[in-house]
């Protein structure tokens, strides 16, 4: 058998040819099932919505839970007045050489594992939609990265021990729904606070004047607090 030392170097034709089936075919593999898993979470999300429903509907029914499929890549769920934007990346990810995820034996015995989809989840004031109030601040709660064995895990403040589970955490419906239901119970939990007086004793005429027009005043649920102090409960 010829020496491997022997052989012939490989021109940059075979080079492209050989990354084209291995690493473009798997980031393939990784885009359909993260959008399966994405338009899963759609139908489990519907669902959801659908059964707190039946248990507050002799409740004020303006805290109604309200379903929106925004297009192929977003879902919206308004939770009384909350809301809670899903959306799925078209692209594909690696993660940079210091990332937990790199550290993992499952990454280490094959890098291809750590090439992940990504589903976000984003925290919104359902009035900041409602009044259109473009400057309103929302926050990303959690991140759901999966790879091309549909093994996933979920990023938060408190979800980073998940990563010990890569390896063998399969996305499927009952894992979806636990997500949902701590996302939106995380929404639920954190409230909007009063910004400090000095980042608000001082007004333009401009924004007096949107205020008055439209409540176009800056709002987010940390206004003037820094976010990072919070646990994300993901």
């Amino acid at each position: 058998m010829e020496n491997e030392q022997n052989l012939p170097p490989k021109s940059m034709k075979d080079n492209i040819v050989a990354m084209l089936k291995e690493k473009s075919a798997i980031k393939q593999l990784v885009y359909d099932n993260t959008f399966e898993m994405f338009s899963m979470l759609k139908d489990v999300l519907h669902e959801l919505i659908n059964d707190v429903n039946d248990e507050i509907f002799d409740t004020d029914r303006r805290i109604k839970l309200d379903y929106r499929d925004r297009g192929k890549f977003e879902a919206e769920a308004k939770i009384a007045e909350d809301i809670l934007i899903f959306s799925m990346h078209s692209n594909i990810f690696e993660f940079d050489r210091d990332h937990s995820v790199r550290k993992t034996s499952y990454v280490q015995k094959n890098r291809l594992n750590s090439y992940c989809g990504i589903i976000s989840i984003y925290n919104f004031l359902s009035d900041s939609f409602k009044y259109n109030r473009i400057n309103d601040l929302g926050y990303l709660i959690g991140r759901i990265f999966i790879n091309r064995e549909k093994h996933f895990f979920v990023e938060g403040k408190r979800q980073m021990n998940s990563l010990n589970n890569f390896s063998s955490q399969i996305i499927n419906e009952e894992e979806i729904r636990i997500i949902l239901e701590k996302a939106i119970y995380y929404a639920l939990h954190f409230d909007l606070l009063t910004p400090p007086y000095d980042t608000v004793k001082i007004a333009t005429v401009e924004q007096l004047n949107a205020k008055i027009e439209n409540g176009k005043l800056q709002t987010g649920k940390r206004l003037g607090f820094r976010f990072e102090t919070d646990d994300i409960l993901l």
